[in-house]
C-alpha cells in the first residue's frame, strides 16, 4: 500500500526476482535426475511441474504469454496460464523451464532454467512469428553496429568501440545449417566464433555482460528467447536488434494481417516497454552463464543469475540445499 495515495503497487517490488529464483532452482534441481538420460521429454516434464508449484506460492499475478504450448498439452506451462498467488503486483511472464532440452538429455552444458518478468501488457506480441535474425551486444554497441549492415563491418566497429583487435573478436553463433553462410563471413572478418548447441539467450547476455570472453551474439532465433533477452539486458544496458523472419508465407501473411512491419528492426524498447523487468536464470548443467546443478554427500548446490532492470542490479545467487527435502 502506498502510503502517499492509499492505493495498492502495481508493479514488481523489490523482492520479487529473489522470489521467482525459487522457482528456478527447484525446476533445475527435479531436472537433475534426467541429464545426460536421452530423455529430454521427461526432464522438460520434472521441470516444468516443480517451476509451476514454486511459482504459485510467488505474490504476483501473473500471466504467460510467452510459454512452451498450449493448454493441451500438457505438463507444459501454456501461454494464457495464470501464476502466482494471484495477489500482488500484474506481470507478464515468459517462462522456459528448461532451455537445452536437448543439452540435459545429452549430458551437455548451457541448460539453464529460466524466467522473465515485466509489467502486464508491456512484452513484445509475435503474432506467432517463431523467428527472428538478432544482433546482441554490450552497451559499446550503441550507435556502432546495425542489424541490416553486413556482419564484417559491424565486428570491425565494435572491435573499434570496444578499443579491441578484429583478431580478438568473439562472435557467438547458434550451430546450426542456416548459419554456415554467417560463420564463414565472421571468420573471414578476422573474428572467432563460439558455436552454441542450444541457447542463444545465455549466448545474448553472455555478450551485454562485461567481462565475458564473448563480445557479439548474432543469428536467426527464436524470437520468444529475443524478448526473454531483451528483459535481461535492461539490466546491462546492453543492445538489441531483431528482425522478424516468418518461416514461410502462411506465417508472414499473419504477421502482415498483426499489422506487423516486416521490415523494420526491433530494439530493447520495442521487445519490452518497461523498465520494470526481471530476468532470473538456473544451472541445469555448467556453462558460461552460471553453474550447473552439483549433488555432495547430503547436500544439493544451484547457482543463479537475478537481473532487476529498473535497477541496473546483478545477483548471483548460490544455494545450498539440503538434499533430503527434494527426495
Amino acid at each position: 500500500m502506498s502510503p502517499e495515495t492509499g492505493t495498492l503497487f502495481t508493479n514488481p517490488d523489490r523482492n520479487l526476482g529473489m522470489e521467482l529464483v525459487r522457482a528456478t532452482e527447484a525446476a533445475a534441481i527435479r531436472a537433475v535426475p534426467f541429464i545426460g538420460r536421452g530423455d529430454k521429454n521427461a526432464a522438460d516434464g520434472a521441470a516444468v511441474d516443480a517451476m509451476r508449484k514454486f511459482l504459485g506460492t510467488v505474490d504476483f499475478d501473473g500471466v504467460v504469454v510467452i510459454g512452451e504450448g498450449e493448454k493441451d498439452h500438457a505438463p507444459m506451462l501454456y501461454n494464457g496460464e495464470h501464476v502466482g498467488s494471484g495477489t500482488g503486483p500484474s506481470c507478464d511472464i515468459a517462462v522456459d523451464p528448461i532451455d537445452g532440452t536437448s543439452l540435459t538429455a545429452a549430458g551437455r552444458q548451457n541448460a539453464l532454467s529460466m524466467i522473465a518478468v515485466a509489467d502486464r501488457g508491456s512484452m513484445y506480441d509475435p503474432s506467432a512469428v517463431f523467428y527472428m535474425e538478432k544482433i546482441v551486444t554490450g552497451h559499446e554497441g550503441h550507435g556502432v553496429v546495425d542489424l541490416r549492415k553486413p556482419i564484417g563491418e559491424n565486428i570491425r566497429a565494435l572491435a573499434k568501440a570496444k578499443k579491441k583487435d578484429v583478431a580478438d573478436m568473439v562472435v557467438a553463433v547458434l550451430d546450426r545449417p542456416r548459419h554456415a553462410g554467417l560463420i564463414d563471413e565472421i571468420r573471414e572478418a578476422g573474428a572467432g566464433t563460439r558455436l552454441m548447441l542450444d541457447g542463444d539467450v545465455a549466448g545474448g547476455i553472455n555478450a551485454a555482460m562485461h567481462g565475458t570472453r564473448i563480445d557479439m551474439c548474432v543469428g536467426t532465433g527464436g524470437t520468444p528467447e529475443g524478448i526473454i533477452t531483451a528483459c535481461a539486458l535492461k539490466a546491462l544496458g546492453g543492445l538489441i536488434q531483431g528482425r522478424l523472419l516468418p518461416r514461410d508465407d502462411d506465417e508472414r501473411q499473419k504477421a502482415i494481417d498483426a499489422g506487423h512491419d516486416l521490415d523494420r528492426v526491433l530494439e530493447v524498447n520495442d521487445l519490452v516497454t518497461s523498465d520494470n523487468t526481471y530476468f532470473v536464470a538456473t544451472g541445469v548443467t555448467d556453462g558460461q552463464l552460471v553453474d550447473g546443478v552439483r549433488k555432495s554427500g547430503p547436500g544439493i548446490r544451484t547457482e543463479s543469475i537475478v537481473l532487476r532492470g529498473r535497477s541496473g542490479t546483478v545477483r548471483r545467487v548460490v544455494g545450498e540445499h539440503l538434499a533430503e527435502k527434494w527426495l
